[in-house]
C-alpha cells in the first residue's frame, strides 16, 4: 500500500509540472484500478486519451476496467478501438476474445486468441483460453494441445490443470482426470472447479 502511495504521488507531481503528460495519467489510472478506485482509473484514461487519441494501451486499460465491472459493451468497444489502431499489445485480443466467449461465439474468440498467441507466444493465458473455446465446440484434439501449451508454458497454472481434468473426464478418462483436478487443487484449493471435479472422478 506504500509503494502504491507513493506511485500516485509520483505520478500526480510529474501531471502537475506537466498536463499533457498522458503516460503519467494511464500509470496513475492503473495504480487507481489496482488499489480499487476504478471511478478515478476510467477518469485517468479517458483524460490520457482526450490528449493523445492514438494511445492503445489507454484504451486497453479502460477496457480492462469496464470489463471487471461488468460493462462488456464499453469494454469492446474500447479494446476493438486499440485494435483499429493497430495496436500490438496481446492484451487487446485476449481480452475480446474472453468477452467473446462469454457470449458464446467461440469462433470469432478463437481468432482473437490466435492473434494474442502471434503477438506473445510465450504467455501461456491466451492458450489456455484457446482451449477452452476449443473444448466448446467439442474440439478436443486442439483443446488439450492447447492446454498442454498453456501448461508446458506455466507448470503452475491451477485453471489448465482442471481444464486438462475436463477434457480427460469427457473421454472417460476418470483415473487421469482426478490427478489433473487433484494437481489443480494442490495450487489453488479455493478453486472450486478443480473440488469438483475431485468429488466427480474420485475413486476412479
Amino acid at each position: 500500500a506504500g509503494k502504491n502511495r507513493e506511485a500516485l504521488a509520483d505520478f500526480s507531481r510529474a501531471i502537475q509540472l506537466n498536463p499533457k503528460f498522458y503516460q503519467a495519467y494511464a500509470n496513475r489510472a492503473l495504480i487507481y484500478r489496482q488499489t480499487g478506485d476504478p471511478t478515478s482509473a476510467v477518469k485517468d484514461y479517458t483524460q490520457a486519451l482526450r490528449i493523445n487519441p492514438q494511445y492503445d494501451d489507454a484504451y486497453i486499460g479502460r477496457g480492462n476496467v469496464y470489463r471487471f465491472a461488468g460493462r462488456t459493451q464499453n469494454a469492446m468497444r474500447d479494446y476493438e478501438r486499440a485494435i483499429q489502431l493497430g495496436t500490438t499489445n496481446p492484451r487487446a485480443y485476449h481480452a475480446r476474445g474472453l468477452i467473446l466467449q462469454s457470449a458464446g461465439k467461440h469462433d470469432q474468440a478463437i481468432e482473437d486468441f490466435t492473434s494474442a498467441i502471434s503477438l506473445a507466444p510465450d504467455a501461456a493465458e491466451p492458450y489456455n483460453a484457446r482451449g477452452v473455446s476449443y473444448l466448446a465446440t467439442n474440439d478436443n484434439e486442439n483443446a488439450l494441445a492447447d492446454i498442454n501449451r498453456a501448461l508446458l508454458i506455466d507448470s503452475k497454472y491451477a485453471e489448465a490443470w482442471t481444464n486438462r481434468g475436463l477434457i480427460e473426464e469427457s473421454e472417460g478418462q476418470r483415473k487421469k482426470a482426478f490427478k489433473s483436478y487433484s494437481r489443480a487443487f494442490g495450487l489453488n484449493s479455493r478453486y472450486q472447479p478443480a473440488k469438483d471435479g475431485m468429488n466427480r472422478t474420485r475413486g476412479s
